[in-house]
């Protein structure tokens, strides 16, 4: 059969993961593919990009999945990846801004480095991406992006004073955007995963201070897939806030009400180790 008598199949639609190397974003990558996207995955390392690309071409053969070594806290590097991604694969769809660390510690010993250098990836490396992404957006007509958030977002929490101040201004943001791009035909959500079983919660659960470890027990931990699996329905349904499981939907809707109470839970708690 010639060429103008061959059935073209559909394009794919595309989904732009930061972060998408490991824990959530990996999750999210395989979720994705297994619901008919495309993949472009940006984060720093090849070797675990490389890595999530071959999970999730196990369960999504079909699926094209490019990777992009990408800095997200420098513009530049954000530039040049999102200007390969659109030639190479066309305008993405979904974009989920998940790229993100956390390092607790008390805010007297914690060195000034540790404040700029989580600000820089979780709040200006969403803002690098969705600042350079949403005119491409915009130029098509539709878009979602997808603001992968933290419960530290709601209040202010012992040990978090370099974090939670990042996950605060990605609400920020989020909740602007939510207004402004609506008219452009651009979706927002706003995700806040619970404690999730992650390298990234490994790695942070090293520095924690002791009074943070029990402020913050009990709250049960996910699997990525699961939060993954929630987040991805959540923004597909196009809701503006998702929040996984009792206490995090508690505390989206109530945590104005809460703050009194959470803040005299803490300081007892606080005094008690730091006495």
């Amino acid at each position: 059969m010639g060429a103008a008598g061959r059935t073209q199949q559909p394009r794919r639609p595309v989904a732009l993961i930061t972060g998408g190397s490991s824990g959530i974003g990996r999750a999210l990558a395989i979720r994705l593919a297994r619901d008919g996207f495309d993949l472009a995955l940006l984060a720093r390392g090849i070797d675990n990009l490389e890595e999530t690309r071959r999970l999730v071409l196990e369960q999504a053969r079909d699926a094209q999945v490019n990777c992009y070594p990408t800095d997200v806290g420098d513009a530049g590097s954000v530039s040049h990846s999102l200007d390969a991604l659109v030639a190479e694969m066309g305008p993405p769809l979904w974009v989920v801004l998940n790229a993100g660390i956390a390092r607790p510690g008390r805010f007297v010993e914690q060195p000034l480095g540790d404040h700029l250098d989580q600000m820089r990836t979780n709040y200006f490396g969403a803002l690098h991406v969705a600042h350079a992404i949403a005119p491409v957006m915009a130029a098509t007509g539709h878009g979602h992006l997808v603001f992968v958030s933290s419960g530290a977002a709601f209040f202010g929490i012992y040990g978090y004073g370099a974090y939670a101040p990042s996950k605060f201004a990605m609400r920020g943001l989020a909740e602007v955007l939510r207004v402004e791009l609506a008219p452009l035909g651009i979706h927002v959500t706003l995700a806040y995963p619970p404690d999730t079983d992650t390298p990234q919660l490994v790695e942070e659960s090293r520095s924690k201070p002791a009074a943070t470890k029990e402020i913050t027990a009990g709250g049960g931990l996910w699997s990525a897939d699961r939060v993954a699996a929630q987040i991805v329905t959540g923004a597909s349904r196009r809701r503006f806030l998702v929040a996984p499981g009792a206490q995090m939907r508690l505390l989206a809707h109530g945590h104005s009400l809460l703050s009194p109470l959470l803040r005299y839970y803490q300081t007892r708690i606080a005094r008690k180790h730091d006495r």
